[in-house]
């Protein structure tokens, strides 16, 4: 699945999902560009692996500036997010929801926004985008996060519809519970825990972001060629209950 030479953004990319996306591509042959706010993470997986760094915050127009504005991006993975800790509707204050969907939902369209005439004008290039189980039904996170993170599956597909003739792929991956940092220290909501109690006993053990992380790689490599607006769950089976 060579991504040789290819430049490959990564949001998100100094821990997590990201962290292994970075090292999987990279592995691969990529050309990585590790992107995060997180400057010592980032300082540590780019002197591991030798990549570029772009220390920015994607919720910002100027962070989405400096990423975009580099002569080629063959490859975009919108990886980068932030949880809602399960909060359920009646709790979620304006400025959670505005900030879950300013990081989930609005800096990935403006990145994608931002790469697409350079892929255009080269005919080719591919984007991924961590959406999550969260995408594909109501009952997988908080409100604010599903809804970012359903928003963010139609902006894929439309992407896909839109660009796919003019070479362009966009596709989406959804994790289901992975084993990071981010996602092992959030404390819930009270309300949103109970009631995902018993919910909870259904879900498989917890992956891990490396298995993300190829998944990844195959749907921004050419071998997924005739894959496009398409969504691959990576969680252990959990979509199937």
């Amino acid at each position: 699945m060579s991504l040789q030479d290819k430049v490959c953004v990564i949001t998100g990319a100094a821990s997590g999902i990201g962290r292994s996306m970075a090292r999987v591509f990279a592995a691969d042959g990529a050309r990585v560009v590790a992107v995060d706010l997180d400057a010592k993470g980032l300082a540590k997986i780019s002197a591991e692996l030798g990549c570029d760094a772009v220390e920015a915050d994607i919720s910002s127009d100027a962070g989405v500036a400096a990423i975009c504005d580099r002569e080629r991006i063959d490859v975009l993975l919108n990886n980068a997010g932030i949880l809602d800790q399960l909060t359920p509707l009646l709790d979620v204050d304006d400025a959670l929801w505005e900030r879950l969907i300013r990081v989930n939902l609005t800096a990935p369209m403006k990145l994608c926004r931002g790469v697409l005439p350079g892929m255009i004008e080269r005919g080719s290039g591919s984007i991924v985008n961590t959406c999550s189980a969260a995408s594909l039904s109501g009952g997988r996170a908080g409100c604010a996060y599903t809804s970012a993170k359903h928003g963010l599956l139609g902006l894929t597909r439309s992407i896909a519809w839109f660009y796919g003739p003019q070479g362009i792929r966009c596709n989406a991956i959804a994790p289901g519970a992975i084993k990071t940092k981010m996602h092992m220290r959030q404390v819930p909501h009270a309300g949103g825990i109970q009631r995902y109690s018993d919910y909870f006993k259904t879900i498989p053990p917890h992956g891990s972001a490396m298995q993300v992380a190829q998944a990844a790689l195959f749907l921004a490599s050419d071998a997924a060629s005739y894959v496009n607006g398409e969504v691959l769950s990576v969680d252990g089976g959990w979509n199937a209950f």
